[in-house]
């Protein structure tokens, strides 16, 4: 990673935040994306504090022009894009029959249209370079979860588009990867919207017994450098996708078992 340019979307909190930290360590030039300009700033100090070469780019990845100006405004000052990790995110929770439409499209248009517009605007330059373009996505990808219908929809599109533009590219040296890291600590479950788009301000889970973001950064950033297709982390999540190939009407019933178990479930 010395040198090297590396964009990281959602990068405020997190394991973006996280990522953008990883990658600083390993002595890369960080680009660091997200809407909330008060957070951004305080890890951009954060990472100068250390050394680090960084670019703060206030930007919502769900519209094509910020995504379009984030790769220009990279490539400006750094003359090129290395690595693109597709981080930004959201979730949410409730049953499908209790959610508003606009909800689902929130969920495609950050997760799935997120990766799509800044993939597209920095693919030349990641074709130049033979980079890397990451997408963070899930378990949900793998295995529909009940009460995130919108979150395992927009999760298993981008691992469509990705797996895609992986086959397409076969010969050209870029590298994909899809990274799912299972249940992680982070303020995702936090910022996640209601079924009325609204955000549940409260973990449903323990989240000090789940993976830390800073070692979720540490697998992602080993299987960017080895150039791996896919990571699945903590043994939940391997045994989740294992388990769904062979049986799935079984896993079905395991899933809802398990996500049912959540405090104020919307489902029993």
């Amino acid at each position: 990673m010395i040198g090297k340019t590396v964009i990281v979307t959602g990068a405020s909190s997190g394991i973006g935040r996280a990522l953008a930290f990883e990658m600083a360590a390993r002595k890369a030039k960080v680009v660091i994306v997200a809407r909330n300009r008060e957070k951004l700033e305080a890890v951009e100090n954060e990472l100068k504090a250390t050394g680090t070469e960084v670019l703060a780019l206030t930007a919502d990845v769900s519209i094509e022009d910020d995504c379009r100006r984030l790769v220009e405004e990279t490539v400006k000052r750094f003359g090129g894009i290395d690595v693109l990790i597709n981080n930004a995110g959201l979730s949410m929770r409730a049953l499908f029959l209790e959610t508003d439409l606009q909800v689902i499209r929130r969920l495609m248009d950050v997760n799935f249209w997120g990766t799509v517009y800044c993939t597209k605007f920095a693919l030349p330059y990641l074709l130049a370079s033979k980079g890397s373009v990451v997408g963070v996505s899930s378990i949900a990808g793998y295995k529909g979860l009940p009460g995130r219908t919108g979150y395992s929809a927009s999760k298993f599109a981008m691992h469509g588009f990705l797996e895609t533009l992986r086959i397409e590219n076969l010969k050209t040296g870029l590298h994909v990867l899809i990274a799912c890291p299972g249940f992680t600590a982070s303020n995702i479950r936090n910022t996640a919207l209601n079924g009325k788009g609204n955000m549940q301000g409260e973990s449903p889970r323990e989240e000090d017994k789940m993976m830390s973001a800073e070692e979720v950064a540490v697998h992602i950033a080993r299987a960017i450098e080895k150039r791996k297709k896919t990571l699945i982390l903590t043994r939940q999540g391997k045994l989740t996708v294992f388990l769904n190939k062979f049986f799935p009407g079984f896993m079905d019933k395991m899933v809802y078992k398990h996500m049912a178990k959540e405090p104020d479930s919307p489902f029993k």
